[in-house]
């Protein structure tokens, strides 16, 4: 048992969901009365979705389903029934997100996804890998990580600081590749150049232009890598077919529903021989070495069996998406959603007296970006994150994410089907509570 001084009490768990009987029913409306539908704490105003997403009670009820009849004969339903589950699951998210089932795996998140991307490709000295400020922190990390190893390729790093418009960011990023290409280029060698792209930022929470972006580096001969890691269930109309990525990657559980960890890493047929192998390796794969060799494994079977892991998150999309559509489907979600962040960013942003970081609803999608109170010169340090961190968890029972960009202190909330007005006025409390600590160690430190 956990010990009763605990920071985190345990909360009691929801009763048993018939989802026969419920999807019977209407949805409720949308805002506090769907809380029913999700298991937090009754005290709890949770404006952080982008982070770890939101399990609906249905969903988990039929992944628990999945996890007794696993555990009743896990020999049978592993042998023999998981793989028909997850293709299901693949064909259900192919549909949604505009691409061929066969260009489509489960992974267990974004990140993932992008390092078993990176480590497919052999790498030359004179390659090169280029992020962004903006890049994802274990990103970021995987690709100086690559740079810190043999051969070394090169790691660039290309600026984006809001608040900005989509055209210089294109231009911008144009420009960029550009002067990449020039100074690479060797006639000699025939280098790699890969780009990582994110399609929805995560600090900053913005749409990023990628598209485009995707564009540039194709003319370029540059290859994109999509972090697409918040857009499935939050970017509405995904084309990848039409779009056209070398690569793109997004989670299942932040924006869709799904059970954590889940993810869809997209390969278009064009570029399915670069992965020889997921991490882990797994017993399917075909080696050059072995004495029947007859060409690379195909692309999904890789991924089949990477060793013993719980199959229920890989399935969980399948649940995701029909609670999805008993909801209304992903219009009427988004245009709820998106409508709430925009009202609770103007609202934030009136009460502390600052600015809007997208202020013309250009890069807003479910997140809303709002400067907070708190000084810029006050610089982003353990001791600050940490002391922000604990006063919205641990003392108001409230959460949306913080960070500083561009010399300035900013909060970004996630606006969910559960989340009303009212949800960013309690946030906002603990919000200017946390400011004036931090002002106030502040102070205390450079006294």
């Amino acid at each position: 048992m956990p010990s009763s001084k605990s920071v985190v009490p345990l909360v009691p768990v929801p009763t048993v969901v018939d989802l026969e009987e419920l999807y019977k029913t209407p949805p409720p409306a949308f805002g506090h009365e769907t809380l029913k539908l999700f298991g937090f704490d009754p005290e709890y105003v949770n404006l952080n979705n982008g982070s770890y997403g939101s399990l609906p009670l249905p969903v988990r009820a039929a992944c628990d389903n999945w996890t007794t009849e696993i555990e009743s004969n896990p020999d049978k339903f592993i042998r023999y029934k998981a793989r028909h589950l997850v293709n299901r699951a693949r064909e259900r998210i192919a549909e949604l997100i505009g691409a061929d089932v066969d260009e489509c795996v489960i992974v267990n998140n974004a990140s993932h996804g992008i390092a078993t991307v990176l480590r497919n490709f052999s790498f030359k000295k004179g390659d090169v890998l280029i992020g962004a400020n903006t890049t994802y922190g274990s990103v970021s990390k995987s690709l100086k990580y690559l740079g810190d190893i043999p051969p070394y390729p090169t790691v660039l790093t290309y600026g984006v600081y809001f608040p900005t418009t989509r055209e210089t960011i294109l231009e911008e990023f144009k420009q960029f590749i550009r002067k990449v290409r020039e100074e690479h280029d060797d006639s000699h060698q025939n280098r790699t150049l890969i780009a990582i792209i994110d399609s929805i930022v995560s600090h900053p929470g913005v749409l990023m232009p990628w598209k485009e972006m995707v564009a540039i580096c194709r003319d370029a001969g540059v290859y994109s890598l999509v972090d697409a890691a918040h857009s499935i269930g939050q970017e509405l109309d995904l084309n990848l077919s039409e779009a056209k990525p070398d690569f793109w990657v997004s989670n299942c559980h932040k924006w869709l529903y799904a059970k954590r960890g889940c993810a869809v890493l997209y390969v278009p047929k064009r570029n399915q021989h670069i992965i020889k192998s997921p991490i882990p390796t797994p017993v399917a794969y075909h080696s050059p070495q072995d004495e029947d060799y007859k060409g690379p494994q195909e692309f999904v079977k890789l991924f089949d069996w990477t060793g013993t892991i719980d199959h229920v998150p890989r399935i969980s999309p399948i649940a995701a998406l029909d609670f999805r559509a008993w909801l209304g489907g992903e219009h009427k979600i988004n245009e709820y959603t998106h409508k709430l962040a925009i009202e609770g960013g103007k609202y934030l942003s009136e009460r502390f007296g600052t600015s809007l970081l997208d202020p013309e609803d250009s890069f807003t999608l479910n997140m809303v970006n709002v400067e907070l109170p708190i000084p810029g010169k006050i610089q982003e340090t353990a001791e600050v994150l940490n002391l922000i961190r604990d006063t919205l968890c641990l003392k108001w029972n409230v959460n949306a994410a913080f960070f500083w960009h561009n010399e300035k202190w900013w909060v970004r909330c996630s606006a969910q089907i559960y989340n009303e007005l009212s949800d960013f006025h309690v946030v906002a409390n603990a919000l200017e509570d946390a400011a004036a600590k931090v002002i106030e160690f502040n102070v205390g430190c450079t006294n």
